[in-house]
């Protein structure tokens, strides 16, 4: 059986450039990082301490527990090395078990082929311990194991997400080109808001990057609205410590008491959308949503920041002019925002520009394989001195 208190290796994943976000997420879990990489981190935990990250983390995308690792030179002597892993203490005999990869070795063209040597040589081993082949394929609703081949080493990890953590279950409606939660999720850190100040997204779309900043102001799990996980199919799992984990997180959760969340988009189908989703995620009471111009949304006294994700104009085919746009907003945080910080993210440099106001900052990520910046500007009153 899985030993759900031994600790291990745990390598937890992220997109392109939220590795700093999620270094300090792990930290202020109580993790110390043994490594950090460009799309993720190592530390040492047990099964258990996963199921904890798998809930709360906002930034990450899977959390992988090391079964072995070894230097492997050919398919071959992998399919025999993994035939020696007592795989029926990890994946239920009867059960069914999915394998996904990332390699880098002179011997294997198609990661699928790896992936099939993977499968054979797990269901081949149970098959002869339980006298039963359990069933496998690409759903990574159950049991899935991830392998990582370089020309060094092969490194075997039993997935105990599953489905990506971006997939928090709250966004069953989309507008065009929606924003991944954990890069969301990113963005709000990335900004000076805090909870208890405002929080305004014009150009809301989907509504995404506004939700995740009501979940973090609520303290509410990432995860709440997920009721499957890898871990879930690990022989010798215990339901009881995830429930008490469900429990602490819904005794901690905050309530809002000041600062406004304003989501407002020109495009009434968006506006639907945002709603949906901030509905299936129980906080829609908490955003006011409104349709409405750019120039029209409104801008509270107080202290807040003003995020805007406008379109990059870098689809194929799309020939809108949008530098009047990027001059707009500009002008929109200039006179409807100041004492705000203001956000942009784009990853269409040259339209910035027309945005006409110095960027305090400008920090990286990657919008699938876009590269973005997030610039800030500081909105004074009046002339800065």
């Amino acid at each position: 059986m899985a030993d759900f208190n031994k600790a291990g290796t745990v390598s937890i994943s992220c997109p392109l450039g939220l590795a700093p976000f999620l270094k300090k997420e792990v930290q202020q879990l109580g993790y110390r990082p043994a490594e950090v990489r460009e799309t993720g981190i190592e530390i040492k935990a047990t099964l258990n301490d996963c199921i904890k990250l798998n809930f709360w983390l906002r930034t990450a995308h899977r959390v992988h527990y090391l079964i072995d690792e070894k230097p492997i030179q050919s398919p071959e002597k992998l399919r025999n090395w993994l035939k020696k892993l007592p795989w029926e203490n990890w994946i239920p005999y009867n059960g069914y078990f999915s394998v996904t990869s990332r390699i880098d070795h002179p011997t294997i063209e198609n990661d699928q082929y790896a992936n099939l040597v993977v499968k054979d040589a797990v269901a081949d081993r149970i098959r002869f311990k339980k006298n039963i082949r359990p069933d496998s394929g690409s759903d990574l609703q159950k049991s899935v194991l991830f392998l990582y081949w370089n020309r060094d080493t092969a490194r075997i990890f039993i997935d105990t997400s599953g489905e990506s953590l971006s997939r928090r279950n709250y966004r069953s409606t989309s507008a065009s080109a929606p924003m991944q939660e954990t890069l969301a999720a990113g963005i709000v850190e990335s900004t000076k808001w805090k909870p208890g100040k405002h929080f305004i997204n014009p150009m809301t779309g989907s509504g995404t990057i506004v939700i995740e900043a009501v979940m973090k102001a609520l303290n509410r799990a990432p995860a709440s609205l997920r009721n499957n996980f890898g871990f879930m199919h690990i022989v010798d799992y215990q339901q009881d410590y995830y429930q008490s984990i469900r429990d602490e997180a819904r005794k901690n959760q905050n309530r809002i008491e000041s600062g406004r969340f304003i989501a407002t988009d020109h495009d009434p189908n968006a506006i639907l959308a945002a709603k949906k989703n901030a509905q299936t995620a129980g906080i829609d009471h908490l955003i006011e949503f409104e349709t409405c111009e750019l120039n029209d949304t409104p801008v509270p006294d107080g202290d807040g920041v003003v995020v805007i994700n406008p379109p990059y104009g870098m689809r194929l085919g799309e020939d809108t002019d949008l530098r009047p746009l990027y001059k707009n907003i500009g002008d929109f945080m200039k006179t409807n925002c100041p004492g705000k910080t203001g956000y942009v993210f784009t990853a269409n440099m040259k339209l910035a520009k027309k945005i006409g106001l110095r960027a305090k900052s400008r920090t990286r990520f990657f919008n699938s394989t876009l590269e973005c910046r997030l610039l800030e500007y500081e909105l004074y009153k009046g002339s800065k001195k």
